[in-house]
């Protein structure tokens, strides 16, 4: 490739401890169809002492795909390394590949296909876990662009996807490196609201995310007071880009459910009370700030009613929950109203002590009775605007026959009509 020209593809690997993993990876980007002269390699040995840093420069004497090398003192996340990356890149495009993963053989075409195809700023791949476990609820079709809010691809907001580098320049993306972890999501987030749409690729698989065997994955190291951090850098990420209404409600339905609730589950039950407690007091200001009822009604009940325990800063009624959940037990269900709106019911329901409302057991958003996949509930929204829509049809009806009555009375109509 002439040094001069453009590639499609900047692909950055930041590398720390990667050996032997890095060795497939790389393999998977030479075999990629798009081609050799469409690629560039931008690889950071991010102070690795395993042969990670050699392996690199003796892969970039010999591959076709022109690679460029920087060996750096360890930075302490992988934010460092892929900004580093970021200032070297050339491509129209950049993905972000982890040392440890590796990418299907077409992945590259398809990726960069789609993005010119569409127009847009973001490109999902399929990703399939290998060893370990995979988002999956955003795979269900492959789109030219889909609607950020309404779909879910807030769902995967790790790094490894393909960003047009002029979005990354014009607003000036950068991974922040004050966080040891959930920084991708902070990047790509910013990237979903502010770029010029999102497309997704669900019939092939583009990459594959590797469990390593020795345990040492960047997303399992950490300790939860950087989770809270994370957690709360990303609501107010999202306050910040996104006016109050449903559209901010539904983006913060993510970190509330992959994020804040992970802290709450059932193993913390077996945590020092002094750590169950410094749970409750992290989390006090992020339900306090961020907790409102249109992120409420967006989320199932038994989610909502931990979440609820928590801004009570009732740990004796999360642990009810937990049993509750654990155990498997069916709620019972209850409607109340003319609407005949259906509650569940968990612990405490109705119990006016317990500072839990009513309305958190109701169904505000198709839900599972049980376990996910025993049998499904439905939100009665759509009854309910069917039912609207034919007492509004009703009214209408009424209001026409007494207009006409009052005018037969007045003789301004005959007495029978289309006389």
């Amino acid at each position: 490739m002439n040094i001069m020209s453009v590639p499609d593809v900047s692909v950055i690997v930041g590398a720390y401890e990667a050996m032997p993993y890095l060795v497939r990876c790389l393999e998977s980007v030479e075999a990629q169809t798009l081609g050799s002269d469409r690629i560039e390699i931008v690889a950071i040995d991010d102070g690795s002492t395993d042969g990670t840093g050699e392996y690199l420069e003796e892969f970039a004497a010999r591959t076709a795909i022109p690679t460029r090398v920087v060996r750096q003192a360890n930075s302490g996340g992988p934010s460092g390394p892929r900004n580093v990356g970021i200032g070297m890149a050339r491509g129209r495009y950049v993905f972000f590949l982890d040392a440890d993963d590796y990418f299907g053989a077409e992945s590259l075409e398809r990726l960069v296909a789609m993005a010119d195809r569409a127009g847009t700023d973001v490109v999902l791949g399929k990703v399939e876990g290998v060893n370990r476990g995979a988002p999956g609820s955003m795979w269900s079709r492959t789109a030219e662009r889909v609607d950020v809010y309404g779909s879910q691809v807030v769902y995967t907001l790790s790094a490894q996807k393909l960003f047009r580098r002029e979005l990354i320049e014009r607003l000036g993306l950068r991974f922040d490196e004050s966080l040891r972890t959930g920084e991708d999501a902070l990047f790509t987030m910013e990237a979903y609201i502010r770029g010029n749409g999102v497309s997704v690729i669900a019939d092939y698989t583009c990459y594959y995310l590797v469990g390593r065997d020795d345990g040492k994955h960047a997303t399992k190291t950490g300790d939860y007071t950087l989770r809270f951090e994370a957690t709360g850098a990303l609501m107010a990420l999202i306050t910040a880009l996104v006016p109050a209404g449903p559209k901010r409600d539904r983006l913060m339905v993510r970190p509330f459910t992959v994020g804040l609730i992970q802290q709450f589950g059932h193993g913390m039950l077996k945590q020092p009370e002094r750590i169950r407690q410094h749970k409750l007091e992290l989390a006090a200001p992020l339900m306090e700030r961020y907790w409102t009822p249109g992120v409420a009604a967006r989320i199932k009940v038994n989610e909502r009613l931990r979440l609820e325990c928590v801004a009570l800063g009732r740990l004796d009624l999360l642990a009810d929950m937990l049993a509750f959940i654990r155990a498997e037990t069916v709620p019972e269900v209850v409607h109340r109203g003319r609407g005949r709106t259906p509650y569940l019911v968990f612990p405490h329901f109705g119990d006016k002590g317990s500072g839990l409302r009513d309305a958190s057991y109701e169904v505000t958003v198709p839900d599972w009775l049980g376990k996910p996949g025993l049998r499904r509930i439905e939100a009665p929204k759509a009854v309910r605007r069917r039912k609207s829509l034919a007492r509004r049809v009703a009214r209408r009806v009424r209001t026409q026959v007494r207009a006409l009555a009052v005018q037969r009375s007045h003789g301004s109509l005959p007495t029978r009509l289309g006389s």
